[in-house]
């Protein structure tokens, strides 16, 4: 099979500065306290995904899921190690992100799509479903920096599903929406799948891992503490379906978003 995904020996730190101001550092100093510290948010994570492939990655609130995916997509390189990826990107990893607050909705279709790699033409022509999708109404023509959030993932998502892509990324975006919104993203999401893309989609929710994963990633403090079945991967996390909820006949019964949470 063709490797769409390959990432080996991956490391990205950051720096955690306790003091702002040149006087709280230099008091600091004076007494000698620690000014900052540095943390690995990704420490030395290698996998390989192959073309098709839908994977969940998993994790707790700070054991560096986002950032992983940040260097997936590009929007971050490693400090050490390798990520290799085959085709175009596409998906959501923030909210809002690639949006201009000032721009309109409908501007920033244009803009967001441009930025995953769309042409104006490409843009014109599916732009229809894109609305249709957002279903954000009389907002559209609105500056997006008045957006909620809710509304922000669903001007996004609806881009980032009508992109023609070989991977597709998509970080908790289902978080803040509501329950009509998340049965039509799921609904959307089983398509790309169905089309042989291939997808990593970071979720706490259990049963739509269940439901849209062949397999799981667990990361605990930045290191891949588990790589397997997702039946096992979520066993190995100690996660509740009844804490969910997206139950496994929400694709089936009907057609239904910081989306990076707390992790870095």
């Amino acid at each position: 099979m063709t490797v769409s995904v390959q990432v080996e020996h991956a490391t990205k730190q950051f720096t955690l500065r306790y003091h702002r101001t040149i006087k709280q550092i230099t008091i600091a100093a004076m007494r000698r306290q620690k000014i900052s510290d540095t943390f690995k948010a990704v420490d030395d994570v290698s996998f390989t995904v192959q073309q098709g492939e839908s994977i969940g990655l998993m994790g707790l609130n700070g054991s560096g899921k986002s950032t992983l995916l940040k260097l997936v997509s590009g929007v971050m390189k490693p400090d050490s190690g390798s990520v290799l990826t085959r085709g175009r990107i596409a998906g959501l990893i923030a909210t809002g992100a690639g949006f201009h607050p000032q721009l309109s909705g409908r501007d920033n279709v244009y803009l967001n799509a441009a930025i995953l790699g769309m042409t104006e033409a490409e843009t014109k022509r599916k732009f229809d479903q894109i609305v249709d999708f957002a279903d954000i109404g009389r907002f559209l023509d609105t500056p997006v920096g008045h957006y909620s959030s809710g509304m922000f993932s669903r001007l996004g998502f609806a881009v980032a599903v009508h992109t023609e892509s070989d991977i597709f990324l998509v970080d908790e975006v289902l978080a803040v929406g509501d329950k009509p919104f998340k049965r039509k993203c799921m609904a959307r999401m089983q398509e790309i799948r169905d089309e042989g893309r291939t997808m990593l989609y970071v979720s706490h929710a259990a049963a739509s891992v269940r439901q849209m994963c062949d397999r799981v990633l667990v990361l605990e403090k930045g290191v891949l503490g588990f790589d397997g079945p997702v039946d096992e991967g979520i066993r190995y996390l100690h996660y509740d379906d009844a804490d969910t909820d997206e139950k496994p006949t929400d694709v089936v019964d009907d057609t239904e978003d910081e989306v990076l949470g707390a992790d870095v």
